[in-house]
Order: structure tokens, then sequence, then C-alpha cells
């Protein structure tokens, strides 16, 4: 008789996978009675309540942000970097796109990965209350080049000499 350790995938490493992922790790994982793997199209994971923060400059995501991999070799789980194009239910396979730097060369080619279960945590869409004035002007901070992006704006608007400004004498 041969029996297999059961394969859980959790595609989507925000907030609620991210801990979804945590916690299996340290009930299954590290008893060794199942093998979870997280994948996330992301290297790291900032938490959004601080994306404000990164917008502002305060905060480093790429310091402050959980990396994927390290949380899990100390949590009883494994990490794909992917994003996921096709699930096969029949088949119990999800398909990863090819990953691809920055010029667009590939870097790994599509992928397959096997589940036994599967849990879709890809996150959520955020309200703006269908009021014309939020779509055209808000800018929500739901990921780190957006937030990332308004510190660049703020950064020029504060350090870009203007004919309209004069500089201020400090006395």
């Amino acid at each position: 008789m041969n029996i297999t350790t059961p394969k859980i995938v959790v595609i989507g490493g925000g907030a609620g996978g991210l801990e979804l992922a945590t916690q299996l790790g340290h009930k299954l994982g590290k008893k060794k009675q199942a093998e979870i793997l997280l994948i996330d199209k992301n290297r790291t994971h900032i938490w959004k309540p601080l994306l404000h923060e990164v917008a502002t400059g305060s905060i480093d995501p790429d310091l402050d942000g959980v990396v994927y991999s390290a949380h899990a070799a100390k949590h009883h789980y494994n990490f794909q970097l992917g994003t996921f194009c096709n699930i096969d239910q029949s088949n119990k396979t999800v398909t990863l796109a090819p990953l691809l730097d920055e010029l667009g060369h590939t870097i790994l080619p599509e992928r397959t990965v096997r589940y036994d279960h599967l849990v879709i945590a890809i996150g959520s869409v955020s309200n703006d209350f269908n009021t014309y004035r939020y779509k055209r002007s808000l800018l929500l901070f739901r990921l780190k080049p957006t937030s990332r992006a308004l510190s660049a704006f703020i950064t020029r608007q504060l350090y870009t000499p203007s004919p309209r400004r004069q500089p201020t004498a400090i006395t």
C-alpha cells in the first residue's frame, strides 16, 4: 500500500493566503502530514495598510516586506514565484505562466504544478463606490508600484525647481 503525502497549493500570498500557508505549515507541514506550496507573482508581501507609508517614502517595501521564500523556510511550507494562468480541475494541475525579466526574456518557462487540494486566495477589488470623481482622481493603494509611483511623484514635486517657487532662505 502506497500512501502519498497530500499536496495543498495556495495561490495568492496576500494577508489571507500567507496566513493560511503559515498555519498549514505549522499544523501539517512541520509534521510532514502534507506538502504546502504558496504561489505568488511577487517575491515579497507588504501589508496593504502600510502602502501609504511606501507612497510617502517612510518604508521600503523591499526591506520591510515579508520575503516569501525566507518565510516559507521558517514556517514549513514551500514557495514558488509565478502567476497562474490555467487550472485543470480534472487533472488537478495549475499552470504557471512563463516568468519574464524586465526585458521580456524568459527566466522560467511555463510550468505545471500538481495539487490534491487547491485554495485560491487572490484577494479582493477596491471599492470606489462607483463615483466618477473618485475613479478619475483617486489612486488606490493596492499595489507596491502604485505606491512607489506616488512616492516618486511627491519627491519630484518637492525637489524639482519651479519658476513659481522661490527658494526659502533659512536664517
